[in-house]
C-alpha cells in the first residue's frame, strides 16, 4: 500500500520543541512538503525538501524555527519545530508534491496528519 504516515505531535508549551515525522511506504517521494492547517484557516505549505537534490524551502513564518530533514535510507523526511508559538497550533500535514513551492495545487500524495497544540 502507498501511503505516507505522520507521528510526533502533541501537545508542547510555548517556546518548546517538537519532531515530526513522515514516513513513506512502498514508494520513494520526489519531495516532500509539510502543510499545516488551524481551525478556520486555509492549509498553508510550511516547509518542503526535494529528496533528490536535498533543497529546502520554508515558509517565512518559520524560517529559523523550523528545520526540515530527510533520512531516505529510511524513507522518512522530519520537521523539527522550535521556539514553537501558540499560533504553531495546527493539524500538519505531510505530503508528496511535484515542485517545492508550498502550494497545495502540487500535492499528488497526502498523509492522514498528526495535530500539534502550543499552549501553556
Amino acid at each position: 500500500q502507498l501511503q505516507l504516515v505522520e507521528s510526533g505531535g502533541g501537545l508542547v508549551q510555548p517556546g518548546g520543541s517538537l519532531r515530526l515525522s513522515c514516513t513513506a511506504s512502498g514508494f520513494t517521494p520526489y519531495a516532500i512538503t509539510w502543510f499545516r492547517q488551524a481551525p478556520g484557516k486555509e492549509r498553508e505549505g510550511v516547509s518542503c525538501i526535494n529528496n533528490r537534490s536535498g533543497s529546502t524551502t520554508y515558509a517565512d513564518s518559520v524560517k529559523g524555527r523550523f528545520t526540515i530533514s530527510g533520512d531516505n535510507a529510511k524513507n522518512t523526511v522530519y520537521l523539527q519545530m522550535n521556539s514553537l508559538k501558540p499560533e504553531d497550533t495546527a493539524d500538519y500535514y505531510c505530503a508528496e508534491v511535484l515542485v517545492c513551492d508550498l502550494k497545495v495545487r502540487t500535492v499528488i500524495k497526502w498523509g492522514q496528519g498528526t495535530q500539534v497544540t502550543v499552549s501553556s
